[in-house]
């Protein structure tokens, strides 16, 4: 029937497309992306800051990390509430992404200390032994030109002060990487709703156990000796020699992390530990057990190497006292 009109099959086609494309693509901008959706906290980005993400698409930054909290189980448990529009109303272009060859960095903002990152953009591997990411310690070679970075932040319309150009005399692009890093996520108050909670009395069913103290050292290197060093000695973060603390109390670090301090909880390891479990309840079931058990361990090879290391340096004060 339709084969002998082709031009009516044409009109109507072409009609049911357009109906098609206002309906998926034009109405919904009446109701999204407007005013109702702007989140008060988060606001512009500093000159620095600017620069920073500037210098990240151009780094190609973009192509290996997404910038955005997908309504998913596994990533709102460990993340908190979903990616909101009001979160980018700042970022042209917005750099969502589809492609995690690196983590999420939608909410790196505060995970870490400035230092860390410097660290981890001169050395990478230095700080995360698996990572395939390239070293960016040119970027200190890089100075930052203030009237430049003042034209764009004029062209996209963001607020500035001179004093905060004036800031950027004598900075460079790794200077301004880290100041946009420590702003992604930092403006909604994710942290604080996505903050686990340790139910419960915490015992410790490996003590004295030879093998969880092996488990618990390797542990330890992959996760804890890039800040701690590797014999805690401290760097990043502080020495662990004679912390002082119970177990259950450093079970409750290990679990919650410090985050005024700049550590973060490695409860958001979780994912690394879970060897490809999938994210449902069911699982993230599991992964609690699985944490559990990486916390003990971490505990019992702090404990026990602190104690070491403690012993280490209080002998050479024996052997003096003996030879007086």
């Amino acid at each position: 029937m339709w084969e002998k009109k082709p031009f009516l099959f044409l009109l109507m086609a072409t009609a049911a497309i357009l109906v098609g494309t206002i309906i998926t693509m034009v109405l919904p901008f009446a109701w999204v992306n407007t005013e109702a959706d702007r989140i008060e906290s988060v606001t512009p980005y500093t000159p620095l800051q600017q620069e920073g993400r500037d210098v990240y698409i151009s780094e190609g930054c973009n192509n290996c990390h997404t910038q955005t909290i997908r309504p998913l189980v596994a990533e709102v448990v460990r993340y908190g509430e979903y990616s909101k529009s009001g979160e980018f109303v700042y970022d042209r272009p917005f750099l969502w992404g589809s492609k995690r060859t690196g983590p999420d960095l939608a909410r790196i903002g505060g995970k870490y200390p400035d230092a860390w990152h410097y660290q981890h953009f001169d050395d990478p591997q230095s700080m995360i032994p698996k990572s395939n990411m390239p070293d960016h310690d040119y970027l200190r070679k890089n100075m930052i030109d203030p009237e430049y970075v003042r034209a764009k932040m004029e062209t996209l319309g963001f607020p500035y002060t001179e004093e905060q150009i004036s800031a950027l005399a004598g900075k460079n692009q790794l200077d301004a990487m880290v100041a946009y890093m420590q702003k992604l996520g930092s403006d909604i108050p994710w942290r604080q709703a996505a903050q686990p909670l340790v139910v419960g009395v915490v015992s410790n069913p490996f003590a004295g156990d030879a093998a969880a103290i092996e488990a618990g050292k390797t542990l330890y290197d992959q996760h804890c000796a890039a800040c701690h060093g590797t014999e805690m000695e401290g760097d990043i973060g502080p020495e662990l020699t004679d912390m002082g603390m119970a177990d259950e109390d450093l079970y409750q670090v290990l679990f919650e992390g410090i985050p005024d301090g700049g550590m973060p909880s490695l409860n958001g390891q979780l994912h690394q530990l879970s060897q490809g479990a999938v994210m449902d309840w069911a699982s993230i079931a599991y992964l609690g057990i699985t944490f559990g058990l990486f916390a003990i361990f971490v505990v019992i090879v702090v404990r026990t190497y602190s104690k070491k290391r403690k012993t280490t340096l209080e002998e050479p004060k024996h052997r003096m006292l003996e030879d007086d």
